[in-house]
This record gives C-alpha cells, structure tokens and sequence, in this order.
C-alpha cells in the first residue's frame, strides 16, 4: 500500500510539473536581431538589395547610430555602425516579442533568472533584458553572458506607427524563420532554452528550438567557432523568385532544392528557406 501511495503521489507531482511546463508564457515569435556593422550607410545598401527598407533610424546631432531594417511588421534587423569603443563588426543579441511581457518577465523570476524591470525604450516599445549562456562575442572572442532582449509593442511606437508601410514588394524573405547562437557550450545553453526558457528541441534536431507558443520560429544553438558572425534564417513562399533577385542584384549565393545561402558585406550568413 506504501509503495500505491507513493507511485500515485510521484504521478501527482509528474503531472503537475507538466502542467506548469505548459503553462509556460508563450513567445509571439521573433522580433529583431542586432548587429554591428562596419559601414552602416553600406550595409543599409545592401538590405535594400535583398528587398529591405529601412523603416526608420535613431540619431543624435542628426548621425545616425541605429537602423531599423524591416522584414515585416513584427521583423526588423538592427543595425548598429562600430566605434572607437567597438571597433569589430560581431553580433550583438536576438529579441523576443511577447504579448505581454509581465507574465513572461514573472515566470523567469520564479525560476531563479534575474531579468531587469520591464521598461518602456527609446522606439516606444516595452523592453526587458536578461542574461543568458556565455557566448564567445566579445572582444577577441571572449565568452560574455548573452544578452537576450524582450519586447511588447506598444500603440504610438515607432514600429507600430509604420505598420503597413516600408514592405518591400520583392523581399527575398517575408520572415524571420531562425537565428544562430554560437555558443561556448553548447549543451549548456541548450538546456538552458529547454530547461529554463521552456522552448522545444525538434524531433531529430536536438540543437534546433521552436520558441514557447506558436510561432513556429526557432534558434539554433552552434558551437563557438561561428564566433562574432551571426547567422540569420529567412523564410519565402519561392525560392526561385529569390534565386532571381540575388542574381539581379549580382550576389553571388549557392542554391540547393530548399535553401540559399550567402554573406553579408560583414560576413554574416544569411539562409533563405522555402516554405
């Protein structure tokens, strides 16, 4: 009878520890990723080569010190020029959009995460960070925590004021599908995701993640040798049309029956995938 007693309490707790797994505050998919690039005017260009706008930028004495390039409504790259204190292109980190970001700010905290206080940002947006697994993104490849950055759009934005306009008509990709993350343990980080941020291994991909909810987006987690260059996952409806507005634009690619892959003038890896 002890032994009942304690497989039915064991299946108690089993199930409920599932149960608050799947109560897990979804992720609306997403948001950004931030880079640091060595030409900001040129690389502005290039975007715009693949079928990007620029929405809008930030600048102070009116020079410009961060774009937005947008792939959709809820997508944007961020640009950001090197300086004298970061003179290296590298990654800088990837955000995640929330509904709501307090239940999701809140269910880090009671896992023993120490995210800052959900704020409103210089776009208009509410905003929290957060540190992550050691990634080797800083100066000479040194392991740093990653910076994992969470928005809410808010109404009166910058993103959401320009919702329905800078969508270029032959975009090479209509989403951000995924995002590279070289780690400097990659186990590590990847139980991380699972264990503390609740986003879900593919079948058959354990490093490849879908974010929590369903957005059907993902991270990769990589090793640490794709170092400061990031690693960025489009998704289109034709990969030849794509194909074509590469070539047009004279960028040299390689092409498989699924997937393009190129560079970008900083030598980022830039994937496009066929829906």
């Amino acid at each position: 009878m002890r032994l009942a007693r304690l497989a039915a309490l064991a299946a108690v707790l089993l199930a409920s520890a599932g149960a608050i797994a799947q109560q897990a505050p979804p992720l609306a998919g997403i948001a950004h990723v931030a880079i640091r690039v060595k030409d900001l005017a040129a690389s502005i260009a290039f975007y715009q080569s693949l079928g990007y706008v620029q929405a809008f930028d930030l600048r102070k004495d009116n020079v410009p010190y961060e774009s937005f390039i947008k792939i959709n409504d809820t997508q944007f790259i961020e640009l950001y020029p090197v300086t004298d204190k970061d003179p290296q292109p590298a990654f800088l980190h990837l955000c995640f959009e929330g509904d709501d970001l307090e239940p999701i700010h809140d269910d880090y905290i009671s896992h023993g995460l120490t995210p800052n206080d959900v704020r409103k940002a210089g776009a208009g947006n509410m905003l929290f960070t957060m540190p992550g697994p050691m990634q080797p993104i800083g100066p000479n490849f040194q392991p740093i925590p990653q910076n994992i950055e969470y928005t809410q759009y808010m109404s009166g934005s910058l993103h959401s004021r320009d919702f329905g306009q800078h969508l270029g008509p032959d975009r090479i990709g209509d989403r951000l599908l995924g995002v590279a993350l070289a780690m400097s343990d990659p186990e590590a980080a990847r139980m991380f995701y699972i264990n503390q941020l609740s986003f879900k291994p593919l079948p058959g991909e354990p490093m490849t993640m879908h974010l929590p909810g369903n957005s059907g987006e993902e991270i990769q987690i990589v090793p640490a040798p794709l170092g400061q260059h990031a690693r960025i996952i489009f998704e289109t409806s034709s990969l030849g049309r794509s194909g074509r507005r590469l070539s047009h634009e004279r960028i040299k690619f390689k092409k498989t029956d699924d997937l393009i892959s190129f560079t970008d003038p900083d030598g980022n890896q830039i994937l496009v995938r066929q829906r």
